[in-house]
């Protein structure tokens, strides 16, 4: 989206730069309407657009949204075949939306181990949009913190192993240059909808310092206004980063 046609509202205070957001309930939401799953999974693809969307609209110039977990292999087999259909088919059918809203995809996490179909429609959303100027979408799919810190590790280890990375000059920054996505900045504000208390596993390592917002709303009920909503909490906060209220300048990451 061409900046000239950002237009972003005045919650009163900070406004985030990166959004991430943990989706919750999309079954709970079907079986409250005495539905199948699947139809909730259906349901937050619109939650997707919306607010992809709205965000593109309002100039957030990050989003990372929790798509599918390591951990969600191990949901029943159809439900995980439905759910990789699904993810063709919106990789597929999103990329009009994404184009005409300047949106450029990326994802992260294990992605070899989706099915080469999904696999291959990513790559081709991912090439189409790379040179959109506006907003990063970037999915989270067959991701965990944990698997993603280990595999970084890993990569770590073969380098020093081989004799190009001296161990006494491994430091934070020189980690952070080992995870999924390494240019990103950290989450300014993390929103996990269904009510749940919990981080399942996302983004461990990059929220140290993330504001967290916590709705009863489900993820196929997310909509723009239920986001406004969010970003006015965001507004009222005071971000201090371990300091002191004065001292509110955040931790430099690998791109600042």
């Amino acid at each position: 989206m061409a900046e000239e046609s950002v237009q972003r509202p005045d919650f009163g205070g900070p406004f985030p730069e990166h959004l991430a957001i943990i989706m919750d309930g999309n079954g709970r939401w079907a079986q409250e309407r005495k539905m199948r799953r699947v139809n909730g999974h259906q349901e937050g693809i619109n939650s997707v657009r919306e607010i992809t969307t709205e965000c593109a609209r309002m100039g957030v110039k990050s989003l990372t949204l929790y798509a599918f977990s390591e951990e969600n292999w191990k949901r029943p087999r159809l439900e995980v075949r439905f759910l990789m259909r699904l993810l063709r088919r919106f990789l597929i059918d999103e990329r009009g939306t994404l184009m005409k809203n300047g949106v450029r995809l990326r994802a992260i996490g294990r992605l070899d181990n989706l099915p080469e179909s999904a696999l291959a429609a990513l790559r081709e959303t991912e090439r189409l949009t790379a040179d959109n100027p506006g907003l990063v979408l970037r999915l989270a799919l067959s991701y965990g913190s944990r698997a993603e810190l280990a595999d970084g590790v890993q990569r770590i280890a073969r380098e020093v192993q081989a004799g190009q990375l001296d161990p006494e000059a491994i430091d934070e920054e020189t980690l952070r240059g080992y995870l999924y996505d390494p240019t990103t900045p950290d989450p300014d504000l993390l929103i996990r909808t269904a009510g749940e208390m919990r981080l399942s596993n996302f983004l461990l390592w990059q929220i140290s310092y993330s504001e967290f917002y916590v709705t009863d709303v489900c993820w196929p009920d997310f909509r723009k206004q239920a986001l406004h909503s969010a970003l006015q909490d965001y507004a009222s906060r005071v971000r201090k980063f371990g300091g002191l209220v004065q001292d509110v300048a955040p931790p430099k990451t690998a791109n600042q």
